[in-house]
């Protein structure tokens, strides 16, 4: 295999902290596999006294697959690849042995003690209703990331707004539950492990004798409480080698902590900083933008994204009237080329993906897609629509009414629905509401418009309805009261009653809308197991990955960046929007030969602005 100059300095390093800066697709995988060989071969180091730690099973598996076809016969003792978390897993095993204690991981829904589970109930009866899955995702990072970041709950509060109600108490009733019980998440796998390196000399001492040299792939992913452990760990040898890119930071809701990148310098003050700032990946179209791209952040180390590969297409922004137009100029490229495997199509939100699911299977073009769990199919705007719909062809549904009789016009209170229960339950619910004692003019007036209301619904098809609901029926008005209540973004919410709608075009009938829901659940569902076919992904997720074709959709400003870190720059606080663009550069720089950034002007009747990065990319575009 040829390597570079820059390539071969970086796998020769031997002792000493050092520092691997490597631009997207530079080869960081490849040097730290060859720097294991060198210290093996070339340096007579036991593998068993090397720890390479990655950050995902995935990661590892791929370190360990290749550089068993490379090198795998040169030591009987195999090479030991690790995340993490499995690291400190083994530690957490060794601990609970020698101090006769028993933990158990709460990380899989398959079992009834999980973590999901045990939040749920304790939100419930500290709240006394059932949580919403987005709080639940927002109770889980917030957890997260107070841990990683190794700060106090009230720190983390002082400094975000958590629309989740008592946040604190929930947080504190869930660390007593699992400390009385013993039990553990991924996030205390850490914090305990770091506990344990801080008073358990014993097992400090016989984890740092047992390894000499330490690499860190992925190092600008790291946490505060992950770069505490592996510094420890390293100590006092430091034979600590780290490969990075600050440019591909992107997971600080999770608590990455890229901060530390800088920080090494001042730590470790015989520290070797090497550069690889070569692509091999992308064209030199998509090379020479996306270097130019980043260089407007300031919280980064300078390099110089270069490659010598050839130009083979301009970066191409496409700015399009609305969703379906987006949605039908990637099928038709995609039915041009068809080359689906090597094509991806991108996006920041995982609902973005139900669009692109509905125009691909209806085109009979295969897809395979990397973040299965999409909210949209149990989120809470599809079930009240869904609801309001089905008490319109069953006026008798109470159990529909009570479930949204408050998100329409009608100004129903919860003790006039107690009393209609107790009335005749063959007659239907707006007779009953008729029959309130002692309601006026006004409120009759209102409950005969909403059975007016309902009765026209009943006659619509799907697509016409839902229009209906939303502006007739004043729903569109409770989803804004909802985010000023909650803090739920409108546009995100919005952007489900548009999916809805577009989904119920091609519907003629509700059961045809409710069945064609229930295919898209299924074949997103589906497409987990399908190895061929046009690659949908979040651009977290897509972090590592490469493909010919790239179309990086709904760049839109409020969405890309979003709303709070335009807010936070225009105050004064950078890093969120630096961070928005570290995760655009990243999508950017998956693409290999063509790259596609696609905005629209509208939605509904909306005007929507293209995202702020878009307008800089045009201007640099025409100045490279």
């Amino acid at each position: 295999m040829h390597l570079s100059d820059e390539q071969i300095q970086a796998i020769s390093h031997f002792k000493g902290p050092a520092l691997v800066l490597a631009v997207p697709g530079a080869g960081k995988t490849t040097v730290l596999i060859h720097r294991t060989a060198n210290l093996i071969l070339n340096k007579d180091i036991s593998p068993e006294k090397i720890l390479s730690i990655t950050f995902s099973r995935a990661s590892a598996r791929d370190m360990k697959d290749r550089f068993n076809k490379l090198y795998g016969d040169i030591s009987p003792i195999p090479v030991h690849f690790s995340t993490i978390h499995s690291f400190a897993y083994n530690l957490l095993r060794e601990y609970a042995y020698k101090n006769r204690v028993r933990f158990r991981l709460i990380e899989d829904n398959s079992k009834n003690l999980n973590k999901y589970n045990i939040l749920k109930s304790i939100y419930f009866s500290r709240n006394r209703q059932y949580i919403q899955d987005e709080d639940l995702e927002i109770l889980i990072n917030s957890f997260g990331y107070i841990k990683n970041m190794l700060i106090t709950p009230e720190e983390f509060l002082s400094k975000n707004r958590i629309n989740v109600e008592n946040f604190l108490d929930i947080y504190n009733i869930y660390e007593r539950y699992k400390r009385t019980r013993n039990l553990i998440d991924f996030d205390d796998m850490l914090t305990m492990s770091l506990e344990i390196f801080q008073n358990d000399n014993y097992l400090l001492n016989k984890y740092r004798n047992r390894y000499d040299f330490i690499q860190i792939d992925e190092g600008q992913d790291t946490s505060k409480v992950q770069m505490e452990l592996i510094k420890m760990l390293s100590k006092p040898k430091n034979n600590l080698f780290i490969v990075a890119d600050d440019d591909q930071s992107i997971y600080g809701f999770r608590g990455a902590y890229p901060k530390g990148l800088f920080e090494f310098k001042n730590i470790y003050q015989n520290i070797k900083l090497f550069y690889m700032e070569q692509n091999y990946r992308s064209s030199k179209n998509i090379v020479s933008v996306s270097n130019e791209f980043i260089k407007q952040n300031t919280l980064r180390y300078d390099k110089n994204i270069f490659t010598k590969n050839l130009y083979i297409e301009p970066v191409n922004i496409v700015k399009l009237k609305k969703p379906e137009d987006q949605y039908q100029y990637i099928v038709d490229n995609l039915i041009t080329k068809r080359d689906y495997n090597n094509s991806a199509i991108l996006y920041r939100n995982n609902i973005s993906a139900i669009g692109v699911i509905e125009y691909l299977d209806r085109n009979r073009i295969p897809f395979h897609i990397r973040d299965v769990r999409v909210d949209f199919f149990n989120h809470w705007v599809l079930q009240d629509i869904l609801d309001i719909l089905f008490l319109a062809r069953d006026p008798l549904n109470i159990d529909c009414f009570e479930r949204i009789f408050y998100k329409t016009k009608g100004y129903i209170s919860k003790r006039q629905i107690e009393y209609i229960k107790t009335l005749d339950k063959n007659i239907s619910i707006f007779d009953r509401l008729l029959k309130l004692p002692g309601i006026d003019r006004s409120y009759r007036k209102s409950f005969l418009e909403l059975q007016l209301d309902f009765k026209k619904l009943s006659n619509m098809n799907p697509h016409k309805g839902i229009r209906y609901i939303d502006d007739k029926l004043e729903y569109g008005k409770y989803l804004k009261e909802c985010c000023m209540r909650f803090g739920y973004t409108l546009d995100s919410l919005r952007n489900i009653l548009y999916l809805l709608k577009m989904i119920a075009a091609q519907t003629k009938t509700l059961s045809e809308f409710i069945e064609r829901i229930e295919e898209l659940e299924h074949v997103t569902h589906q497409s987990k197991k399908l190895k061929d076919g046009v690659n949908l992904s979040t651009i977290h997720s897509a972090k590592g990955l490469e493909f010919k074709d790239v179309y990086m959709i709904d760049l839109i400003e409020g969405d890309f960046p979003y709303t709070n870190s335009i807010a936070d720059f225009n105050k004064g606080n950078i890093g969120p929007l630096e961070e928005e663009r570290r995760l655009f550069y990243v999508g950017m720089t998956r693409a290999k030969e063509r790259l596609n950034l696609i905005t629209i002007k509208k939605m509904d009747s909306i005007s929507l602005k293209p995202s702020r990065f878009l307008t800089e990319l045009e201007e640099l575009i025409n100045q490279v």
